[in-house]
């Protein structure tokens, strides 16, 4: 297993169909307590270990995943609301990097993804299918639409959740 992508890399689902959208729906609205649950218990010495080596660590892995959160947000907000609008790429790993991102306890992103995702999940339950088909251009993935932001998302959280959880197997922290 590629420790990058211990759920595989986001992948566009192809027949898609409301079951579908739902639940890539519950997906998002369940990833703060599975973050919750993947976190529990470590001390900050564990906090401080990289998922793999070269990268993030715990601790910058869930402030990255509040950051890139309410980005999601705002895109989705975005997309339903412009025609066909831009929504910016960033710096990730130099947001990582920032003093919030390095030494904030994690549960100050815990509880902001909470009230985050419960506003993003009741938006989400809103949007029709013509909706889900409204363009918006990501400034380096070019022109996309509502529905691939619900799929990249619902994949986001599973995708950085697993590299807490399995690297928690790996150093068998219980």
């Amino acid at each position: 297993m590629d420790p990058r992508y211990p759920v595989g890399k986001f992948a566009m689902p192809t027949n898609i169909s409301p079951a579908l959208r739902q639940t890539a729906i519950e997906e998002i609205a369940n990833a703060p307590a599975k973050l919750r649950s993947a976190v529990a218990g470590l001390t900050d010495s564990q906090l401080e270990t990289p998922y793999r080596e070269g990268g993030w660590t715990l601790r910058q892995v869930v402030h990255h995943i509040a950051d890139s959160h309410l980005n999601a947000y705002i895109r989705l907000r975005l997309g339903l609301t412009e025609t066909e609008p831009t929504i910016k790429a960033y710096q990730e790993a130099d947001w990582a990097r920032l003093e919030d991102a390095q030494h904030a306890p994690v549960e100050v992103s815990l509880k902001l993804l909470e009230p985050l995702h419960d506003r993003w999940v009741r938006l989400l339950r809103t949007v029709t299918p013509e909706q889900y088909a409204r363009p918006v251009r990501h400034s380096e993935s070019g022109l996309k639409n509502v529905e691939w932001l619900l799929f990249l998302y619902s994949w986001h959280g599973r995708h950085h959740t697993a590299h807490i959880t399995e690297l928690r197997k790996q150093k068998s922290w219980n």
